[in-house]
This record gives structure tokens, C-alpha cells and sequence, in this order.
């Protein structure tokens, strides 16, 4: 944590020097100077004093905006003092800077090394033959990450890798029925305070313990000879997922599909595709989500020759199920560093309900349960108000959501002690240089300073992290704006951060 540190004022002080080397307009008030970045025009102060920092902040937060409601606070994590509150404790919409709470929860809870393992069980013995007299169990353990985002391959490389395990392992068939078990998570998959237009949306899929690509499928649609039918397929491939294919194929080389999902899991195409269209690539949000995965498994298990008899299911593990072979997550760590970097709502709904479960996996996760043991570690560790972080999921999607700023700081400020604090720290997008905010405060002292997770909906804009003053001092700030006037709000609080790596005490 101290080279973090050390090496986050390094930056800050490299970057402000920079920045004091370019032609300045004559000092004001309180010894501070107003600065303007080459590109983009970004205006920020460069205060000297605490009083003159308060007074910029202020006056950037009243400048622009028209309309909407602003709570922000920054405290000295060095010093100890608050150096700028306003509206520090309304309630107000979080938006993604929720998951900065997610995530302190989760590495509270289980550790930034923990892993999650998909298992893979059998119910009967294996013979000579290499036949399950029995069932094959797919057992989800709410793995954010099987996908092809941390291994080489196909969206369905997870599912490909326990194939060929299985396989390995002398299974050729299995007498059975091929289930999956989804049971570690609670039934509901949209939560409460979702907007059903957010639901065909990708960074809307559903929530399952045994989830595959993020519960998103591309469905490709080629065309054949005019007047005959399209081929759709899915990939990831899954057998599960009955297609109604309804896409004709006719001359040209236009098309007008049209693909749905349907509440049994299924995948509706209608429309038409013209012959020299070429291959159309449609992505959608799986409705069964553990339906979806374990036919994938069938598939794959196909490819390696490995047989099923009985039909694809969903139930829990039966009791004395033996294990047949794993797959290990990547560690929480790189997990979150994801979630937060790219911002995957996924990610954050599924670990909101891992740290429910604990690292001995004896509860259900739910988010109302999330949302209690949330409330717990915030009075018993970080020291927020009660009621100040009132939420019903672990993204920041749902409208219900509300936060303080001060809970934000406090958060920060715990997770900055924290042992798990440099994986904390690591998670978080780099002003100018990464991710989320790698084109906002570009050229101004916060690029490659200030470490925060952003936060956006039609309605919100936030931003909540770390930034190193000049003179050296660790900040924890947490900007929320409410209303509509997006775009000002997004410009301000870039400029207040810039403020803030400008920053000297006098």
C-alpha cells in the first residue's frame, strides 16, 4: 500500500509540475490558479490552501449545471480531515459507483484470493465401459468469469475445457440425464428496481449461479439459395435453447431480422436476409441462463465424443453426488478489476450474492440478503450512518438504489486500510489512461493520478476513488450528481478532480 501510495504522488507531483511549466493567468484569491488543459478544454483551479479548495469546489458545482442535485465530499486520508463537503449526506442515485461498495464487500467477505469452482458430479458409479450408470450434474458456484475473458478460446471455452476433463477423466457416456444446478443463487433473475427496458440490454442479463458468457449469446444468421430458409445458429452452441427459425432467404443483399427471446428459454428469428448478405451476427440476452449453460456443456461433451442418453434438466445436486472434476476461477482479485475497469453489471450481481454465501458457500445468495450483509459490515466496520446505503442490487442499475457521499468516503476510507486495499486500489480505472476514464482529464495533473470508479445512467453521473494532492496527500472523494444536464455534470466533476491533484496546503 505504501508503494501504491508513494508511487500514485509520484505521478501527481510529476503531473502538476507539468502543468505549473505552462503560461498561467494571474494568481486570485486565496493563492490559487486557474488552469486550462490543452486538450480537452478542461478548466480547473490549482488551489493553495484548504479555504481556497473549498471555495473552487463550490464554485465549479454551482457554475454549469442546470437543474439536478449535487451531494460531494473529499477527506485527507493522510490528514484525517474533511476538506470539502455539499449535501454530503443525501440519499441519492449511485449509479455504478455502487460496485465500489460491492466490491469491499466481496474481498471483505471472501478474500482477493479467493476462487470459485464449477463442479461437475455424477450419481452413479462408472463402469468398464466408461458409461455413468447415473446422471452428470453441472454445479454452479455463481463464477462471474466463465467466459472467454480470462482464457483463449471460444465464448464457450469453459464449458469446452470441463468437456475435455470429463472425457480425460474415462466418462463415454452417461446413462442419464445431464442436469445443471443452480440452486446456490435464489430463482429471481432480474432485480427489483430494474427497468424493463433495460432488460434486452447486454449490461442487463439476467442473474444465475451458472451462468456462461454472461448469459449474452450472438445469434448468427446466414443466408442460402433465395427462397429457402436462413441458417440460425448460437454461439456459444447449446442444445438446450430451442431456435424457431422463421428467416427466409431472398434475393439481394439486404436484411430485416428480427430475433427475440422467449420466457422458456428459446430463441425466436423472423424476417427475411438477402442472398448475398453474408453472415448477420445478432447478440441476446439469454432468458434461462442455467438452461443455456448446461446444454452448452452437451454440446460440448459431444465433441469429445462423450455421449448423453437422457435429457437436459435443471435440479439441485442429489445428496453423495461424487465429484467428477472442477473448474477454478480466476482469483476475486482479477474479478473485480473487470467488474470495475469495464464496469459489468454481471459481475457485480453475481459477487453481491457469492459474499452472502461466504467462503464456506452455507447460505443462498440473494440480493436481499446481499443487501443485509452489506448493511451489517458498513455499521460494524466502516462506520456509516444507518440508513445511509439502502440499495436492492450490487451494480447500481436498479432506480432503488440510494447512497450517501459520506458512506462513499467512509468506504473508501476503510477499504484504504483494509489488507485487501491494494487489490481494492488496482481495480480502479486511471484518469487519462484506462478503461472508463481513459479520455476524461487527459493533460491535466489527475491523468495517471486519480484511481475512481465511474457511474452513468440516463439520469446519474458519479465518480468515487482516490487522487493524490500535489503536496503528497492521499484524497478520497465522492462526486454524485442526480438530473439531466449530463454532460456539465460529467465536465465539473472532471475539472474538480483536476482540482484536486493540483492541490497544496499552504
Amino acid at each position: 500500500m505504501v508503494a501504491l501510495i508513494a508511487a500514485l504522488s509520484h505521478l501527481a507531483t510529476a503531473s502538476a509540475s507539468a502543468a505549473a511549466t505552462s503560461p498561467a493567468t494571474p494568481a486570485r484569491p486565496h493563492h490559487r490558479r486557474r488552469v486550462v488543459a490543452a486538450v480537452p478544454a478542461l478548466r480547473y483551479d490549482a488551489p493553495r490552501s484548504v479555504p481556497a479548495l473549498a471555495g473552487d469546489l463550490a464554485s465549479q458545482l454551482s457554475g454549469r449545471i442546470r437543474g439536478g442535485h449535487w451531494g460531494a465530499i473529499v477527506v485527507s486520508l493522510t490528514r484525517g480531515d474533511t476538506l470539502f463537503e455539499s449535501n454530503a449526506d443525501a440519499s441519492l442515485q449511485p449509479a455504478s459507483t455502487m460496485k465500489l461498495f460491492t466490491s469491499a464487500l466481496a474481498f471483505d467477505r471472501l478474500g482477493p484470493d479467493h476462487e470459485f469452482s464449477t463442479d461437475v458430479l455424477r450419481d452413479g458409479a462408472i463402469d468398464a465401459s466408461g458409461t455413468v450408470q447415473g446422471n452428470l450434474i453441472l454445479r454452479g458456484d455463481g463464477d462471474p468469469s466463465l467466459s472467454n475473458r480470462f482464457t483463449r478460446g471460444d465464448m464457450d471455452e469453459p464449458m469446452q475445457e470441463l468437456a475435455r476433463a470429463i472425457a480425460q477423466s474415462g466418462v463415454k457416456r452417461i446413462h442419464g440425464d445431464l442436469i445443471g444446478d443452480a440452486t446456490a443463487f435464489e430463482a429471481q433473475r432480474v432485480p427489483t428496481g430494474w427497468l424493463p427496458r433495460y432488460l434486452t440490454a447486454g449490461y442487463a442479463a439476467r442473474v444465475c449461479a451458472l451462468s456462461l458468457n454472461e448469459n449474452l449469446v450472438a445469434v448468427t444468421v446466414t443466408p442460402g439459395v433465395a427462397g429457402q430458409p436462413a441458417t440460425v445458429v448460437l454461439n456459444p452452441s447449446s442444445s438446450a435453447i430451442p431456435i424457431a427459425n422463421g428467416v427466409r432467404t431472398v434475393s439481394g443483399a439486404g436484411a430485416r431480422v428480427s430475433i427475440r427471446s422467449r420466457a422458456d428459454g428459446g430463441v425466436d428469428a423472423e424476417g427475411s436476409i438477402g442472398a448475398r448478405a453474408g453472415t448477420h451476427s445478432y447478440m441476446l440476452v439469454i432468458e434461462d441462463p442455467a438452461l443455456f449453460t448446461v446444454g452448452a456443456l452437451h454440446d460440448a461433451l459431444r465433441a469429445q465424443g462423450v455421449r448423453v442418453d437422457g435429457r437436459i434438466r435443471l435440479a439441485p445436486t442429489p445428496a453423495g453426488a461424487v465429484l467428477v472434476t472442477s473448474l477454478a476461477s480466476p482469483p476475486l482479485a482479477r474479478i473485480v478489476a473487470a467488474m470495475n475497469r469495464e464496469s459489468i453489471n454481471h459481475y457485480a450481481e453475481l459477487l453481491f450474492r457469492d459474499a452472502v454465501r461466504g467462503p464456506d458457500r452455507n447460505e443462498v445468495g440473494s440480493a436481499a440478503l446481499g443487501a443485509t450483509l452489506l448493511r451489517s459490515f458498513l455499521a460494524d466496520k466502516v462506520g456509516a450512518a444507518p440508513g445511509a446505503v439502502s440499495v436492492t442490487d450490487g451494480s447500481g442499475l436498479s432506480t432503488l438504489d440510494r447512497l450517501t457521499p459520506r458512506a462513499m468516503v467512509q468506504l473508501l476510507s476503510y477499504a484504504n486500510r483494509a489488507d485487501w486495499g491494494p487489490a481494492f486500489h488496482a481495480s480502479l480505472p486511471v484518469a487519462g489512461e484506462s478503461e472508463l476514464l481513459r479520455k476524461r482529464m487527459k493533460y491535466t495533473p489527475a491523468q495517471g493520478n486519480l484511481h475512481a470508479k465511474t457511474g452513468t445512467t440516463n439520469d446519474v453521473i458519479s465518480l468515487g476513488g482516490y487522487v493524490t494532492a500535489q503536496d503528497g496527500e492521499l484524497l478520497a472523494f465522492s462526486f454524485i450528481y442526480n438530473g439531466y444536464d449530463r454532460w456539465n455534470a460529467k465536465t465539473t466533476i472532471d475539472g474538480m478532480g483536476a482540482t484536486l491533484a493540483s492541490f497544496v496546503r499552504d
